[in-house]
């Protein structure tokens, strides 16, 4: 195996082409550096140099091989940086999971953007998930963070709040609802109300059915969808309405229309779940990034 330090005399001598100066900067005696070049010409089986008494020049292998050998130590010191980082607790994986009506979110977008920004070493893994898995691989590790808006029943997983995001109502453009300025709960309890799979785990679903109770009105539950895409798609389609979150309306899908409603309670929490444990540095890294994000809309 080449011995680095060798390399890193080679790389010196190269530059100065001049024995007694690359010594100097070296903090080394000459002798020294010479015989430690004439041991790395024996190991590669070819000189580098062609000395004289007046001159050093690199010879055509010296120069062939002087690009490899510069990659050799490049590579070795950003081994050396990302280590460093590693040991600080600012390079290496993050997965964070989320569910797929956060992801429409401005605050999601400008967090990972300036988390990568802030981070670049950092290999960030996003994952969509259901709401009610999210909990689980937290709290096993699968993923590092969750963004959900289904509060977790979990003693390993602890959930801070990030507040509530207005809910809306999606009806299909032909909907006389269409033409409201505001639409309230008893106008769409007519219509199906398209949902999430009820075995999907979903936080929204449990935000819209508490609403509904609350305002004592009834939910006539329609088609579900297992995206918020799908249940916009099916909003198109005339197979009902349905209650979703204020960033839903960036879906501008032709055929739905969005309006808000009358009750100014409904709305649809934001929760970032971690473990409840010791935190690494790059949990608490993102946490402090999407509080900033949320501190600066």
């Amino acid at each position: 195996m080449l011995d680095l330090r060798k390399l890193r005399y080679f790389l010196m001598v190269a530059e100065e082409l001049h024995f007694g100066r690359a010594a100097l900067r070296l903090h080394l005696a000459q002798p020294p550096l010479t015989r430690q070049i004439s041991a790395l010409e024996t190991e590669l089986g070819f000189k580098l140099f062609d000395r004289t008494s007046r001159s050093v020049t690199l010879t055509a292998q010296g120069r062939s091989f002087l690009p490899y050998a510069r990659g050799v130590l490049e590579q070795v010191e950003l081994a050396r940086v990302v280590a460093a980082k590693l040991a600080a607790g600012t390079a290496a994986q993050l997965s964070v999971g989320y569910v797929s009506s956060i992801a429409l979110s401005d605050l999601f977008s400008q967090t990972i953007q300036a988390f990568a920004q802030r981070f670049p070493d950092v290999q960030l893994t996003l994952v969509e998930c259901a709401s009610g898995s999210l909990g689980a691989q937290v709290a096993d590790g699968r993923l590092d963070i969750g963004l959900s808006r289904l509060l977790p029943h979990n003693a390993k997983v602890q959930a801070l709040s990030l507040g509530g995001e207005p809910l809306v109502a999606a009806v299909s453009s032909d909907n006389p609802l269409a033409s409201q300025a505001q639409v309230s709960l008893a106008q769409l309890s007519v219509y199906p109300l398209i949902l999430f799979p009820q075995d999907y785990g979903s936080g929204l679903n449990q935000s819209i059915e508490q609403l509904y109770r609350h305002h004592g009105q009834p939910l006539r539950a329609g088609p579900t969808g297992r995206q918020i895409t799908s249940i916009i798609a099916l909003v198109a389609a005339g197979q009902g309405v349905a209650l979703v979150p204020a960033c839903t309306q960036s879906l501008m899908n032709k055929g739905v229309t969005y309006r808000p409603l009358v009750e100014t309670d409904a709305c649809a929490q934001l929760l970032v779940l971690t473990p409840t444990e010791t935190k690494s540095v790059l949990v608490e890294a993102f946490l402090a990034v999407i509080t900033e994000a949320l501190h600066t809309r």
